[in-house]
């Protein structure tokens, strides 16, 4: 596999993984205090895993070096080998996860369709299987708050109500993918509790947005959580000294959280400054939050040849299909950046075009 290294990129708007750690984080980092996370023993890693809990209205959190191993063991937990997952088909754990909910749970994914990736209660209702002992059973939903290829479409608070409502008529858990909760809370105003009280589990994602180079947390019961603790150490996710990586985690919520509003800011200025220009359009019909899909197909060129050709120049787009690329702003990504990436995207679609057209 071709991996290239990311001195060629100038401008990565690939994803908000991208960002690197601050001087300050760094420094918050070196003066953490620590302690053996597995004996309970590390404080900075238990004031991240309690302030979480109390943001995210639950009981009890734990700590875990990423998102991914987050869904997997809300997935171990909700469900059973057998039991079937409803989600939208564009979600994460559908598309992103190396199929771990097969792999790990044993549970089969329902995927729904929809156009920004959020189903409606009646979506829900129809996707739920009734009782029969040789279908699979319906056990748990999935909501990915943003969308991430719903082009981070936001999850109203009364859709995930009725949602919910929804689920646990029907005897179904609710889990919440977290991974750009705060860019949703920041977008709509509705608290990151408000979100979280509402699902069984939920975690949220430090790595992204808000600027950390790792770590997330699960929140839910205390019970919940326990077992959650077993799953940690099966995955081989337990740490020793987490307080370093804690302490980054505690910096970005002091400080990462209300400044996602620029990086919204951003992506809208970035789209405004491309669509409607040489046959760019979106999929979608407005930025909500941090990422925007870019659809080449009315200019006549194909996705990977634009993506290839903004590498040469420096600037990181990811490519998401034939017509499709994504570009998603942080706060590693100036104003001055979003003006020169959208001028050289669309010089180079232009050029592409003429070349195309010229043949």
């Amino acid at each position: 596999m071709n991996f290239n290294t990311r001195s060629s990129i100038r401008i990565d708007l690939r994803s908000d993984t991208a960002t690197r750690p601050s001087a300050a984080m760094l420094a918050r980092m070196l003066a953490a205090d620590v302690g053996d996370e597995q004996l309970g023993e590390d404080p900075t890693t238990r004031m991240l895993e309690e302030r979480s809990a109390d943001l995210l209205g639950h009981e009890a959190a734990l700590f875990l070096p990423t998102g991914t191993m987050c869904n997997q063991i809300a997935l171990l937990l909700h469900c059973r080998p057998g039991d079937e997952v409803i989600a939208a088909r564009v979600a994460h754990i559908y598309n992103s996860e190396g199929a771990g909910a097969a792999a790990l749970a044993g549970a089969l994914v329902h995927p729904i369709a929809s156009s920004n990736g959020i189903f409606t209660g009646s979506d829900l209702t129809k996707a739920v299987r009734p009782y029969r002992p040789r279908a699979p059973r319906s056990r748990l939903v999935v909501i990915e708050q943003t969308s991430n290829r719903g082009g981070g479409a936001v999850w109203p608070i009364s859709t995930v109500r009725s949602i919910v409502e929804g689920a646990h008529a029907h005897g179904l858990s609710v889990h919440m993918d977290g991974a750009r909760l705060f860019n949703a809370v920041v977008a709509s105003g509705t608290s990151a509790a408000d979100f979280g009280r509402c699902c069984d589990s939920v975690w949220i994602d430090f790595s992204k947005g808000l600027g950390c180079p790792f770590g997330a947390v699960l929140a839910g019961s205390k019970s919940f959580i326990a077992e959650a603790w077993r799953w940690k150490h099966r995955l081989g996710g337990a740490m020793r000294q987490s307080g370093f990586m804690a302490a980054a985690c505690l910096y970005a919520l002091d400080h990462n959280v209300d400044r996602l509003a620029e990086d919204h800011s951003k992506a809208r200025r970035f789209a405004a400054r491309l669509f409607g220009s040489n046959g760019i359009k979106s999929p979608f019909s407005k930025v909500e939050t941090n990422i925007l899909f870019l659809d080449f197909a009315d200019a006549g060129v194909s996705a990977p040849a634009v993506v290839q050709e903004l590498r040469k120049q420096g600037i990181g787009l990811s490519l998401e299909g034939p017509s499709l690329a994504r570009a998603v702003t942080h706060l590693d990504i100036g104003e001055r950046d979003v003006e020169e990436a959208a001028e050289i995207v669309a010089t180079t679609v232009a050029t592409l075009s003429r070349t195309i057209a010229t043949a």
